[in-house]
Order: C-alpha cells, then structure tokens, then sequence
C-alpha cells in the first residue's frame, strides 16, 4: 500500500483522473437498484470486472473497488452481512485484475472504496459510536488484507462519521494514503452544517492525503465548496462530481452533463489546482476518457490559499433570527403550576374528510379539554398527515394541539422538514414516537424508515431549541418546540422500557406520555421505581366491549389488560360502552394524585367517551 507521503508527492507532479461511477454501470447493465451491488463481486464477478476495464481503457489513473457499501450493515438488507470479508477481497482483487491490463509504467492505483454505514450516529440516529467503530474495522480489515495502494472514504455527510472511520482506519494502517470525500448540499454545507474548509482541516488533521467532495451535485455546483475549501493552504484537494442533475427516461435514470462538458470542467479543476478529477453518479467511462484526454500528463498548479470571504451566515454576524411568539395556552400555563390537564387523541380520517374530527375537537374544548392529541398514521394505517387536521382543527378551535411525530416514515431531513413546518404553523407540542412497523398496517409490503428512533428525534428538536442543528452547529434561528416522549410502565422488558425513557428525558423531553394503562398498581410501581423528573400524563383507553378488550390484550403489542377488567366488559354485553367509561373514571380517579394529567384515547375516534370519562 502507499504511504501519505507518496501519494501527496505523486499528485505533486501530476493531476490524477480518478474513475467514475460503478453504480451506474451496473444499473447499465441490467442489475435493479434493489440488489446488492457490492454482492454481485461474488455473485456476478464479470460485470465487475467489465466496468473496471472500462474504466482502466478509458485512461482513468485511479480505479475503485467495489465496496462502496460492503459493510455489515448494508449488507444486512441483503443478508449478506456474513460474507463481508469475501466481498471486500474478493472487490479489491477485481480491481487489480482489471488494473494489471496496463503496462507497469502506466497502471492505474487502485483503491479501495468504503462508505458510510448507511445509519445516524447516536444521538441524532440509534447507532452507538463503538458499534459503528466495530463495522467500520471488520470492513478495513478485510479491505487492508487484499492490499490496495489506498483507500477512499466517499460519499459521507456527516463529518462525525468520516472523522470516526478514519480513525479506525489510522489505527490499523496509521501511514496508508487516504482519499476522504465529504458530500455537500446545495448550500455548500455538509448535511449537518459543516464548512467546506472545517471539513479539509479536520481530515487532513486526521491524517488524510487527500480531501475531496463527490456526489452532492453536478460540477457547478461545487464551485462555493472548492473556494472554500482552498482556503487551507497547502490541501491537496479532489472532486468528483455527479453528471448534473438526473432525470427519468423510459423508467430509467439519465444524467445529462456530457463527456464533453465535464473534459472542460476537469481542465478548468486542474487550472484552478485541484490534483485530482473524476465523477461520481451519472459519470461514465466516455466521461472519463475524454477527460483524461484533455488533462493528460499536465502537472497540477499549486494554488495559494484564496482570500477568506465569508458568505452570509446569519449566525455569526446578525445573531439569532426572532423566533415567532406563541402565548402559553391553557394547556401550558396548567402544566407548568401543576394544575391537573387533560389531553384527547383523535386519530386522523383515512380518507379525505375530518369535519367529524373538528367538530369533536370542538366538543371536547367545550368539555374541558386542555389540549388534542394527533397521531401520525398510528398502526402503520394510511391516514391524512397529522399537521393537516391539526391546521384545520386550529382554524376553527382555540385548542392546543400535541403533534405526534413517527421516526417510521421519515428519514431525518423529512422529520426535520416537517418539524419546522409546524413549527411555522403554530404547532410547538410534539409527541416524538419511533412508530409501528409496516409489517402491521394497511401495507405490510412498504418499508420503514427508522432512521432515528424516538431517542434521537427528542435530541435533534431539543439541539433546534438550542440553535444547533443535529450535529451540534450553530444556526441563525432557534426553535421553541415542547418536547414529550411516550413511555409503558408495562413493557414486556421494563427495565431495557426505563432505560430509554432516562435516555428520552436526558436528550430533552420535557413531559411524558404514557400507553394506557388499566391496573394502578402498574403505575404506582413504576413512578416508585423511576421517579419521573417531568410530568407525566397517564394513558386511559376506554374499552368499547369485550371483544376489543380481548383484542387489545391479546393482538396489541406492549398493551396488557387485567383478567377482572376483561372479565368486567365481558358481563357487561351491550352496555359495555357505559362499562368501559366507569372503568376508565375509577383508574383516572385512583391515579390522579400521582400524575400530572391525563391522555384519554377513545377508540375509533369516539370523542363522545372521552366526553363521558370526563364527567363529574
């Protein structure tokens, strides 16, 4: 393997063109985006190793292995999380095959391409910093042990993460010449709020020999993150760029930047003293050839550190956009002096009209009710978007609204997205839940997200609050989003149940919510056992009849109801509407001292139980 030095003195003395995307000649060549690529290395060595020897007659100085996502994690999916090591040798060998068809004078390096592992590190994510550091060192280990000349970090946007791979990777091979890529967005910051020029600083502090971006975009829109990043004197920069932007013909992905276009843009790089030109998505092996055409052997300008000039930040120089004010409602002035409250679920309408719903949420503020409770989607049922009823239902109601928000559906820059959407609407309660599975609902074929749970989700709104954004940087604005969780005191295993509800309230909750809970001797045990530093609003679900007992008992998970309560709505035949609401106001009655409200959920959106429970 080469050392740092050699690959900076290399690139010293000449520009390097590095290859471009496997992805998209694999797509090419007829393999679904739902396979694993990094599997066919075993699976289908040959069209690997096509797309190498293209690459390699193409004139490409740099080839990649095919391993971007040949971790165990990513493999998972394709449950070839067995078989990391023989995929990344076996990628790594495919390469250097490939490579061996040019003369010694003029081979092509070969490195070997690591990715991120494909899920957020805690906090914002559920994945732990030591796990994460485990998955990236088997993969290096098995990388390191077919011997590439380097190794490249790509793709990653999340300096965090790039930042923790290379030093797994430093620890096992403390002098191998790295290439690390950060992905940009197209405000010229990393996803989590990064500066072009804290990336490369931080990389090459970390014992990186080149720092790069890739993906993110087409060529032009790298030029803010290359001034910025050749801000740092004496970094020896690389850019791979995507093929524009792409667009869908015949159900098929097409990039539009022609080889052409990208030969002018790579000479104009090399110019400008960027050491090293490939392509990322969308780049093909005529994109590379005609840009190795036009840089050919040319040796790289060293370029002196631009100028600072900062863009407008905001944050650094006009401080903290105002929030919008929002008066306390009855439901906040009541929590805080410890006065009793109450708060109503209704679940959104699974189709298009919720005139019931706005009128029981007028019914219920007329009862008494503090606030509405909206799920999102609960069951893994297709519902309307809980923001949309809460916007109506606030339209015609002067009623505080507790938004839940699931981790199931959304990756992170949805929840974010539909986070400060309510937020801009008034809508600061949020109820963070990491969500039932498809596997439940209306559509067992669809897939989750989870790409945070509900841990992370409480960080990422608490960091909001504070100015940072979900990585810690600081923002020009700040949120003011009431943080709650939910909790079961009766959780098959209760203590891994407490451990993640001490883990939601040290993030930020500041008020939990609890699933319904019928026995309060289940209660009294848990608040003995945890003692709740926020307030806590226990949950009350008035049974319909027998059959629904039984079914919640039996077929709900993380939901138990006691025999003699089973039994009771059992007797009660006809009148078990009128049993379940008796039932519902002896617990309430029994628990009130020991909580601080209330969280009724009448079943099947009967608002009018709720009502009922409530009476004195």
């Amino acid at each position: 393997m080469w050392t740092r030095r050699q690959l900076q003195e290399f690139l010293d003395e000449r520009v390097l063109v590095l290859d471009g995307a496997m992805g998209t000649e694999l797509y090419e060549q007829g393999f679904g985006f739902d396979r694993s690529f990094d599997g066919l290395n075993l699976s289908d060595p040959t069209a690997v190793a096509r797309v190498h020897r293209e690459y390699v007659s193409a004139g490409a100085g740099l080839i990649t292995s095919n391993t971007f996502g040949a971790n165990r994690l990513r493999l998972l999916k394709s449950r070839l999380d067995g078989q990391v090591a023989a995929i990344n040798k076996t990628g790594v060998q495919l390469a250097r095959q490939a490579a061996m068809a040019r003369p010694p004078h003029n081979r092509p390096l070969v490195a070997a391409s690591v990715g991120p592992l494909g899920q957020p590190l805690a906090p914002v994510g559920r994945l732990q910093p030591a796990v994460a550091r485990e998955i990236f060192a088997e993969q290096f280990s098995a990388i390191l042990d077919a011997d590439p000349d380097a190794i490249v970090l790509e793709t990653f946007g999340d300096l965090a993460e790039l930042q923790l791979a290379t030093a797994v990777l430093q620890q096992l091979a403390p002098d191998c010449a790295l290439l690390a890529f950060a992905t940009f967005t197209d405000d010229g910051k990393t996803l989590f709020g990064h500066r072009p020029e804290e990336v490369v600083r931080t990389l090459l502090a970390a014992g990186a020999a080149v720092v790069g971006a890739n993906c993110s975009t087409g060529p032009q829109g790298l030029d803010v993150v290359v001034e910025r990043m050749q801000r740092v004197a004496g970094a020896r920069l690389a850019l791979s760029p995507n093929a524009g932007m792409p667009r869908l013909v015949d159900g098929r992905y097409v990039y539009v930047a022609s080889p052409d276009y990208f030969a002018e843009w790579a000479a104009k790089a090399a110019d400008s003293g960027i050491r090293a030109v490939g392509g990322c998505c969308g780049t093909r092996p005529a994109h590379i050839a005609r840009m190795a055409e036009t840089i050919g052997v040319r040796a790289p300008r060293i370029a002196v550190a631009s100028p600072r000039i900062e863009l407008r930040e905001g944050a650094e120089s006009h401080g903290l956009e105002p929030t919008q004010a929002v008066a306390p409602s009855d439901f906040e002035r009541k929590l805080a002096s410890g006065e009793f409250v109450i708060s109503v679920e209704l679940d959104p309408p699974r189709g298009i009209d919720c005139e019931k719903l706005v009128q029981g949420a007028i019914a219920l503020r007329q009862a008494g009710v503090d606030a509405i409770n909206i799920a999102d989607s609960p069951l893994a049922t297709a519902r309307m978007s809980p923001l949309a009823l809460a916007v109506l239902i606030r339209q015609q109601v002067d009623i505080e609204i507790l938004l839940h928000v699931s981790c199931r559906d959304r990756n992170l820059l949805g929840l974010l997205s539909e986070c400060m959407g309510a937020h801009a609407l008034g809508v600061r309660h949020t109820l963070c839940v990491t969500g039932d599975p498809p596997s439940m609902g209306d559509y067992p074929g669809a897939k989750g997200v989870f790409e945070v749970d509900a841990i992370g989700l409480v960080a990422t709104l608490a960091r909001l609050n504070r100015a940072e954004d979900a990585n810690g940087k600081r923002l020009n604005y700040k949120t003011d989003f009431r943080i709650s969780c939910a909790v079961n005191p009766t959780a098959e295993d209760l203590d891994r149940e407490i451990e993640r509800f001490h883990q939601k309230v040290a993030a930020g909750a500041q008020y939990a919510l609890t699933q319904p809970l019928y026995d309060p001797e289940d209660l009294v045990r848990f608040v003995e056992r945890v003692r709740p530093s926020i307030p806590l609003l226990v949950g009350v679900l008035p049974l319909r009849n027998g059959r629904h007992a039984h079914f919640i008992h039996h077929e709900v998970p993380g939901m138990a109801i006691p025999a003699p309560i089973r039994e009771r709505m059992h007797k009660a035949g006809e009148h078990g509407p009128q049993e379940g609401v008796a039932i519902a106001r002896e617990f309430l009655q029994a628990v009130r001292p020991m909580v601080a409200g209330a969280y009724l959920m009448p079943p099947f959106n009967k608002f009018e139980m709720a009502v009922e429970v409530l009476r004195p």
